[in-house]
This record gives C-alpha cells, sequence and structure tokens, in this order.
C-alpha cells in the first residue's frame, strides 16, 4: 500500500538503473514513478555517496495545486502534477503538501525540488544532435 505523501518523500522514475550497491526498496506511486521507502533526500543522498554515485539537488522549488478537499486523493493529483515538471530529472523530494483555498474553494498545493540520481559527479545536459547543413 503507498504510503502518505509527506515533506521528505522522494519519487524515482521508473526505469532508473541502479547499480547493485545502490538497490533501494520502493513501491509503484503513479505512472512512471515510484515511491522510494525507508529513505528521505537525506539518506537517498547518502547512500548513493556511499555507492560513489551523485544525487544532484535543484534549487528552485516547484509547486502545483489542485482544487479538491485536504485529502489524499488531492495531494496525490498535486504530486502527479509536479512530476509532469521534471524536465529530464529523475527524482522528486517533495518538501511540502499543504491544504488551503484557492479563488474561494478548497486545495491542496504540492512543492518539491527536482533531483537527480547518476553515476557522473557532472550533471550534463542531454541534448538532441543538432542536424548541420551540408554535410
Amino acid at each position: 500500500m503507498v504510503q502518505t505523501i509527506k515533506a521528505g518523500t522522494v519519487l524515482i522514475k521508473e526505469g532508473v538503473v541502479l547499480p547493485d550497491s545502490l538497490q533501494i526498496e520502493s513501491e509503484p506511486y503513479s505512472k512512471g514513478w515510484r515511491l522510494v521507502q525507508n529513505l528521505d533526500g537525506g539518506g537517498l543522498d547518502r547512500k548513493a555517496q556511499e555507492a560513489g554515485w551523485t544525487l544532484f539537488f535543484m534549487a528552485g522549488e516547484i509547486s502545483s495545486t489542485v482544487l479538491g478537499s485536504d485529502s489524499e486523493g488531492s495531494a496525490g493529483r498535486a504530486v502527479d502534477k509536479l512530476t509532469t515538471k521534471m524536465n529530464g530529472f529523475n527524482c522528486l523530494e517533495i518538501s511540502r503538501v499543504a491544504g488551503g483555498r484557492t479563488l474561494g474553494l478548497p486545495s491542496v498545493t504540492a512543492s518539491g525540488h527536482a533531483r537527480h540520481i547518476q553515476q557522473s559527479m557532472f550533471l550534463v545536459e542531454h541534448k538532441q544532435p543538432v542536424n548541420r547543413l551540408g554535410g
């Protein structure tokens, strides 16, 4: 059963290949994403470092708001919207899930930071090859 989403929760994109020394427990969360169990962002970072990998932290916080009562369903929808804003990064650390009101209607806002786990210590943007004219 999926645990409650709260500050510190980490999601990792399905299909991320990790070395044997960096195996983590996770469970399906939503389409294309898994919920990391028993580790918050700091714990996953330490485990990655021990395996010689890097877990990057992107400073700019992203957030999304959905209309609905302060319930697990609304929080899940808000987090799902966050995963669509990941721009190629393969992890998401939740920093806040809070109920409130938007335009007088009940709403839930989820905020988090994009993270990226990889072997290299250099975060390199993956670009499509450029088609060059004339050869």
